[in-house]
């Protein structure tokens, strides 16, 4: 039942497709996952272990159909094992057993596709000018205990919190944050003003030099190093498509519909609970009445598309 349902959901983005293209500027061997470190890994692309050029370029590039194309996680993983092949590439963390490769696959999957789709939220929430972010925890299975003590969280865009805390916040993580121009927007967008950072968010953890709840690496907000030049990025473009492209461009890249997406799909279990079609579709238009009426047709079809991949 996931997988039609993500599928339906993983839709790219301009800003996020920018973000991952800039990396691809700079491929650079590695041995281990922290010779590039923080934010360096906003300006650069790599894999633990893969140290050939030509290598790391498909690589690369099997990532970059998956971010831009909306690839599932068994479709990169086909790409994966034909790159890993072509190249004779042995030696790689994972590779001895179906569990492991399965877990760096995955890895790889996820860690940039999240960190490339924080890095194109922070370039819209940035250019958008939103005076309030606010922290969403993202359901994760086994979620960390601070990271579920910042949902709802509600702060002043330039907050110090963003510089360090913007997620992910460590290998898994799901987290992400929304904008809001108020804080009666920021509580329709999940927050709630009774969160409260705490004392001590920023002394660091022993172990791993970063703030308490975010892993060894993390403490750098993916995207935020380049957030001008991903807009940039995506302005160029923009100008360069006749007019309705662009508009329809810039009307796809809009933050709020980003957001409304993930929302949806959080409170879709509700359609999924419906007895008939009837009802399903009775439910679909309570949320899709919920958006501005600029974006409830893609929205219908969108939450209409996924019954019927999980329904047939």
């Amino acid at each position: 039942m996931a997988d039609p349902l993500a599928a339906v959901f993983r839709r790219p983005f301009p800003e996020q497709v920018a973000a991952f293209r800039l990396r691809l500027g700079n491929l650079v061997p590695t041995a281990r996952w922290d010779d590039i470190w923080q934010e360096a890994h906003d300006r650069a692309f790599m894999v633990a272990g893969a140290t050939k050029a030509d290598l790391l370029a498909d690589l690369a590039g099997a990532v970059d159909k998956a971010i831009s194309e909306g690839r599932s996680l068994e479709e990169f993983r086909r790409d994966f094992r034909a790159t890993v092949e072509k190249h004779g590439w042995h030696g790689w963390t994972g590779e001895d057993t179906e569990a492991g490769q399965a877990w760096r696959t995955r890895v790889m999957y996820r860690t940039n596709a999240r960190t490339t789709y924080a890095a194109g939220r922070y370039a819209q929430l940035t250019e958008g000018g939103f005076a309030y972010w606010i922290y969403r925890h993202g359901g994760s299975l086994e979620p960390r205990e601070q990271h579920l003590g910042w949902d709802g969280l509600i702060l002043e865009a330039g907050h110090l919190f963003w510089q360090t805390h913007y997620p992910p916040n460590g290998w898994g993580c799901s987290c992400y944050v929304t904008g809001a121009r108020s804080i009666e927007g920021a509580r329709r967008r999940g927050g709630d003003p009774a969160v409260e950072l705490g004392d001590g968010w920023q002394r660091p953890d022993a172990k791993t030099g970063a703030p308490e709840g975010i892993d060894r690496g993390w403490a750098y907000g993916p995207g935020r190093s380049v957030a001008e030049e991903v807009t940039r990025m995506v302005a160029e473009k923009r100008a360069k498509l006749p007019q309705a492209l662009g508009t329809a461009l810039a009307i796809a890249a809009s933050p709020g519909r980003a957001v409304t997406f993930e929302e949806l799909l959080a409170e879709f279990e509700t359609v999924l609970k419906a007895s008939s079609p009837a009802e399903a579709e009775r439910r679909i238009e309570e949320l899709v009445a919920r958006l501005p009426e600029v974006e409830r047709p893609m929205a219908r079809d969108i939450l209409r598309e996924a019954m019927k991949a999980i329904w047939h």
